[in-house]
């Protein structure tokens, strides 16, 4: 270029994917034997069921999730909120409340609630058909519930 000469251009912007920050999401499903787990994102709307865990003992469970959720790397986790019918918490969701707060303390990151009323029901509708002996629909039941758990925490959300 001669001296002198000026070239304008316009202000770099990262693209979609770069600028777009995907919050990654786990939601838990938990029981007091089997605790379901799932994945999404805030930005692709897809949730997957993960796994079941099958713990009895409560310092093992909360172990064993906060595991999975180390391995899987998300911002935010989802539990699961078992209200009673007219809305109202009882001593579920007091346990899950309580769960919650243990795992954020143990994996530092901040815990949302979401009402899980019916999603086990849901969860064993949507297994009719699927030609799973009742072992085996046990065995994604919870995982499935999960799903529907972080689905209906961003169906309460806006999408960007």
């Amino acid at each position: 270029m001669p001296s002198g000469s000026r070239t304008w251009r316009a202000p770099c912007r990262k693209n979609f994917v770069e600028s777009a920050r995907t919050m990654r999401l786990i939601s838990v499903d938990l029981g007091d034997v089997r605790t379901g787990l799932a994945a999404g994102d805030d930005v692709l709307r897809i949730v997957q069921p993960l796994l079941v865990i099958e713990e009895r003992d409560e310092h093992r469970r909360l172990e064993r999730i906060a595991e999975e959720i180390e391995r899987h790397g998300p911002d935010r986790i989802v539990v699961g909120l078992p209200l009673n019918m007219d809305g109202t918490e009882g001593p579920r969701a007091t346990m899950s409340r309580t769960f919650g707060a243990l795992l954020s303390e143990r994996t530092g990151l901040p815990v949302d609630y979401q009402d899980e009323r019916l999603t086990s029901f849901e969860a064993d509708e949507s297994l009719k058909g699927s030609g799973l002996t009742r072992k085996g629909k046990k065995r994604v039941q919870d995982a499935i519930a999960a799903a529907t758990i972080l689905e209906d925490w961003l169906g309460a959300r806006p999408s960007d």
